[in-house]
């Protein structure tokens, strides 16, 4: 499901004295109008679970009444001043959350019921802020709000504040124009990034900041926490049909389940081993789906690379459809996943790893010594694997290079835990030449593979499948070529290793 995307809002928060006047913007970079005040009464009432599950993670969901965008309004952070907002209409029901936009927020509440938790009333004055020639560049916004949140004790709380949202084709510069022109007239930038954090902020559990020196254990699990929040990031493209949604979120599952086995002498491996099965499970769900991905860009573009007098017959449009068939049935497969229980199972298991991780005596080390040992092991690993697939050939080499290549993430994504507390960077670039080629390899292999299932589906629809077979030829070049490339890459690689992991 692909939800209304009401559009990206680029916006900061500033607080302003009670009988301050407003700041006049005209001057300040593209602005050559400012309008009149457009007074409206916005009525907001703001859902979360009871613990506060989306307001961690930055997101907001409220109804709101009042002004020109009534509705419910779903806001998911994507990066700083900037989010993104799905707007769903006020339905019969308009106390009720719009089931399409709880199922995007299933990651998040873990099947916990969104029950209001605050509301919000704002008597809002906007200023309309314009270039020469007329087109908008921001809207200047003058909030006087009430604020009222449940919980064990009430809260009531007034202030007001100042708004900057610019119009969607302003450049992002501008917000940082506008913002001097308003501090350097008396406002202060606001400390928090919503109306509704300001409201229940103390309220809200925060993650303890790292020290600066941390520990093993300290780094493992902050990697740990980062890639569990791009997995819910991921979780809620992959149910809006959302391009690489489902790459994404293939690649947090598998750095969670290679970063807990590598590092399970930090955070016990036999604790978290139930999880780590069950994350193979959903990567082995996740697979078909991308691999149909990266296999339809392959093939379009092999058959766009070759002489018209080697396409016989209709084979861009039996390719389009062989893979629109295909794809449709991986992605009710996907879509089936994650709104099942096992999934919903996995993410509460995820969750009660993170809140008490099974931490070893090893985890209390500081973090370069204790870390030097698992990222050592798996280095081993993929030269022990590059060995042994030398001298193969056929189906024998293609094993044993996808092992190799599976190894080398390892390493790769081991190295990305460390990078805090160690500098690796070059030699992590050399470990991704090696990776990019081998990774070109396997696409190739794989290719081949649907190649031969074309051919075989398309005989038996009366096509020619003449292509096809070209096609599976000139895979054969190219396979050795990125053979060779990973050869190259790996002399670079093995030629400078971190004396660190000597």
């Amino acid at each position: 499901m692909r939800g209304p995307i009401a559009g990206i809002e680029r916006e900061r928060k500033y607080e302003i004295g009670e009988t301050t006047g407003i700041p006049g913007l005209v001057g300040t970079g593209p602005v050559r109008s400012q309008a009149a005040p457009a007074e409206q009464f916005l009525d907001a009432t703001y859902y979360d679970t009871t613990g506060f599950a989306l307001a961690q993670k930055g997101i907001t969901l409220r109804r709101r009444t009042g002004g020109e965008d009534a509705g419910w309004h779903l806001k998911l952070p994507i990066g700083p001043d900037t989010r993104e907002e799905l707007n769903v209409a006020l339905g019969a029901d308009e106390l009720k959350v719009p089931k399409e936009l709880s199922r995007l927020l299933r990651a998040y509440t873990l099947g916990r019921k969104l029950v209001p938790i605050a509301h919000l009333k704002t008597d809002r004055f906007a200023h309309q802020l314009t270039d020469g020639d007329g087109h908008p560049v921001a809207t200047l916004t003058d909030d006087h709000v009430t604020g009222e949140a449940g919980g064990e004790s009430a809260r009531l709380d007034r202030w007001r504040e100042l708004e900057i949202e610019l119009a969607p084709e302003v450049a992002p510069g501008v917000l940082d124009e506008l913002g001097h022109a308003l501090t350097g007239a008396g406002a202060k930038t606001s400390p928090w990034p919503s109306k509704l954090r300001r409201l229940i902020g103390d309220r809200v559990p925060a993650r303890k900041k790292p020290a600066e020196r941390p520990d093993a254990g300290t780094v493992v699990v902050g990697y740990l926490r980062q890639q569990a929040d791009r997995l819910r990031q991921a979780d809620v493209g992959v149910r809006r049909d959302a391009d690489d949604s489902v790459h994404q979120l293939r690649v947090a599952v598998r750095k969670l389940r290679s970063a807990l086995r590598t590092f399970g002498s930090i955070v016990d491996g036999a604790a978290t081993a139930e999880l780590v099965a069950e994350l193979g499970w959903l990567g082995r769900r996740l697979g078909p789906a991308r691999d149909l991905e990266v296999a339809a860009t392959l093939v379009a573009a092999d058959v766009d690379r070759l002489p018209p007098e080697l396409v016989l017959g209709p084979v861009r449009q039996y390719v389009t459809r062989y893979f629109a068939r295909e794809q449709t049935v991986a992605r009710e497969r996907v879509v089936e996943t994650v709104d099942g229980g096992r999934y919903l199972r996995l993410l509460r298991s995820l969750d009660s790893v993170l809140a008490e991780p099974p931490l070893t005596a090893a985890a209390g080390k500081p973090a370069r010594k204790g870390l030097r040992r698992p990222v050592r092991k798996a280095v081993r690993k993929m030269e022990r694997a590059e060995k042994a697939a030398r001298g193969l050939s056929g189906v024998d080499r293609e094993v044993a290079l996808h092992s190799v290549r599976k190894k080398a993430k390892r390493v790769r994504y081991a190295l990305d835990v460390i990078r805090p507390v160690e500098k690796v960077g070059d030699w992590r670039k050399r470990v991704k030449g090696a990776l990019r080629e081998l990774g070109r390899h396997q696409d190739v292999v794989a290719s081949r593979e649907v190649l031969y299932r074309l051919g075989i589906s398309g005989f038996g629809d009366g096509e020619n499948t003449f292509t096809f077979g070209v096609l599976l030829g000139r895979g054969d070049g190219a396979a050795a070529e990125h053979r060779d490339g990973f050869a190259r890459a790996w002399r670079r690689l093995r030629g400078k290793r971190p004396g660190w992991l000597s």
